[in-house]
């Protein structure tokens, strides 16, 4: 799949027109069935750029998590600009390492399977950094092969890049209980002096920068609180995690500083401490965010459902639907309807596991086997629930990618 077919950022943008865009969708994946998953090859070329564009040079590490597709991963890794994986499990991220060479596992793991193999294997161990943010972890690792009965394993040592604020307390999430720079720099010496680890990077993801919203559509007031726990933030964690980085530094030849998320592109890449980017939603464009004023990405994937049932003249059933984006549990972790517009979903049913069904204007005009399309919320949600994607470019499906879920992989 040719993400790039141009040095330049491309024009086009068809999905600006909903009239045409959707329904050119339909017509493409027309002979296959429901419920299927679309990959429009403009807009994901569009957000690839763009996100380069917010990044200005600071490379990009390609969470898969948020796309969970092998082939867009690789396509996407092939590019300038991008460099390197931030994986979700160290099963994934050895499986990974059979084509890609620079994989970090974002959260530490216990998985004692994956460590031994990761421990036998040379090639593996040059490839693969596992995420640490305690004694503890290592002492889980030792427990399963010993120093002396192994490869030497990489270690990346995360910050807590969440904010103390005043009145609010915490806000972030709860990752890391490394906060401070002393506490950064205890962590760094305890591990450098352990037999068996090298710490080769750092990483602090500022989530509450990174995945909230400072545009959420008819809410002004909590759109504007957010730009305040934002720009707070951002002084916050710019500071500290550049303090914390030069005094790990002091203690281990770091090879990278990994921060950020697709929400934060352009306050990370502002953080000379930061050596690469982690951003992958933004590549399929969920509707998350919608609610971000500083960019648009364009919805490159989308999934359309069928019609089963008509409850009554005016509503429609649609089947399955419950794809829901993790998060505090509420309407905008539910799929988005799009097409038809003038759709809503049911309150006391919503988008549901095996139906969802929807009323307004144009459910009145839907009948068995017209198709519906909805978009996800984060990215991810989809690929658990598609065995592949229909790649469409000119009104056509020129490919078919299998997700981690077609290729026989269930992770997490």
């Amino acid at each position: 799949m040719a993400v790039q077919t141009a040095a330049t950022h491309p024009d086009a943008a068809p999905w600006l027109t909903p009239a045409s865009y959707w329904p050119a969708l339909t017509a493409a994946t027309a002979d296959l069935p429901t419920p299927v998953g679309a990959l429009h090859l403009g807009a994901l070329r569009h957000n690839t750029h763009d996100m380069l564009a917010r990044a200005a040079g600071t490379p990009i590490r390609v969470a898969s998590k948020s796309l969970r597709v092998r082939g867009v991963l690789e396509a996407v890794l092939a590019l300038p600009g991008y460099s390197g994986v931030l994986a979700y499990t160290l099963a994934e991220a050895l499986w990974l390492a059979e084509t890609i060479d620079d994989i970090v596992v974002g959260y530490p793991t216990a998985d004692w399977d994956a460590i031994r193999t990761l421990a036998g294997s040379a090639a593996a161990a040059r490839q693969v950094t596992l995420m640490v943010d305690s004694l503890d972890q290592l002492d889980f690792i030792d427990s399963v092969v010993a120093p002396g009965r192994r490869e030497t394993i990489r270690l990346c040592l995360e910050l807590d890049a969440s904010w103390n604020a005043p009145v609010l307390g915490h806000l972030g999430v709860w990752r890391s209980p490394v906060h401070s720079v002393d506490q950064a720099r205890a962590l760094a010496l305890a591990i450098v002096s352990r037999p068996g680890f090298a710490l080769v990077g750092m990483m602090a993801y500022e989530a509450q920068v990174a995945g909230l919203g400072d545009r959420p559509a008819g809410h002004p007031v909590q759109g504007g609180l957010n730009r305040w726990v934002r720009n707070r933030s951002i002084v916050d964690i710019s500071a500290r995690r550049a303090a914390a980085v030069a005094a790990v530094r002091q203690v281990a030849e770091l090879e990278f500083v990994n921060g950020g998320g697709t929400g934060s592109l352009e306050s990370t890449h502002a953080d000379p401490s930061v050596t690469d980017i982690a951003a992958g939603s933004g590549f399929f464009g969920g509707h998350l965010f919608d609610t971000y004023s500083g960019f648009t990405p364009a919805p490159a994937a989308a999934f359309a459902l069928s019609v089963v049932r008509k409850p009554t003249p005016a509503s429609a059933t649609l089947l399955g639907g419950g794809w829901i984006a993790s998060g505090p549990p509420g309407a905008d972790r539910s799929p988005r309807l799009v097409w038809p517009e003038g759709l809503r979903l049911v309150p006391r049913e919503m988008a549901g596991e095996v139906q969802s069904p929807v009323t307004g204007a144009a459910a009145q005009t839907l009948g068995v086997g017209d198709r519906v399309w909805l978009r996800h919320t984060k990215s991810g949600e989809l690929s658990e629930h598609l065995n592949e994607f229909a790649v469409v470019d000119n009104g056509q499906v020129v490919d078919m990618l299998p997700t981690y879920r077609g290729e026989g992989k269930a992770f997490l």
